[in-house]
């Protein structure tokens, strides 16, 4: 299942605000630690209502199409995407997954409604390079036995993240959008 299967005029919408709205120009940090001459931040596009509104269409879709009873990811990244599935109408828990777990309260790493044992779990993350975020929260879920029936992101920066992802997880990774379509003129084409 690819990204082009999916609700063709939701994913033109998505594109489009991302180009206007998240892209960033200059240097900038990524969660890698690696410097970038340019950043997706998907989150500047997808708070806004056309954007979500998108959003919302493609992730509920994706979830329908891989059977999930479960989305989200690890926190911030999957957290507007979690909601997007619910507001578009996917009969799905969403969930976040911490950095680490909580040292007070419930003491737990993953927030939200309880998943039941095997939770049939789709990971979504904003914008993928390394993969690293998704991959810890992708430990997370296993170590409490649930599975991943697929990983869902924003936009791939085409860094090596998708391969490592789907190296890591056995599952299928779908990309909305890549940083070739945001952004075709980037200088490290």
């Amino acid at each position: 299942m690819s990204a082009l299967e999916l609700p063709a005029d939701a994913r033109r919408r998505l594109l489009e605000s991302l180009r206007e709205h998240a892209l960033v120009i200059g240097e900038v940090v990524l969660t890698s630690g690696a410097v970038a001459q340019y950043l997706i931040d998907a989150k500047r596009a997808i708070l806004l209502r056309d954007g979500f509104s998108a959003l919302a269409e493609l992730v509920a879709a994706q979830a329908a199409l891989w059977g999930a009873s479960a989305v989200g990811g690890m926190t911030m990244g999957a957290d507007p995407i979690a909601c997007a599935a619910l507001a578009g109408g996917a009969d799905v828990k969403a969930f976040f997954v911490r950095k680490e777990a909580k040292a007070h309260g419930l003491a737990r790493r993953i927030e939200g409604p309880v998943l039941a044992p095997g939770e049939r779990c789709m990971l979504v993350e904003d914008v993928v390079t390394t993969g690293g975020s998704t991959i810890r929260a992708l430990q997370a879920l296993r170590e409490e036995g649930h599975e991943v029936v697929g990983v869902l992101a924003i936009c791939d920066r085409l860094a090596g993240g998708a391969e490592a992802i789907r190296a890591a997880s056995g599952a299928p990774f779908v990309a909305l959008t890549t940083i070739d379509e945001v952004y075709p003129q980037r200088p490290d084409r």
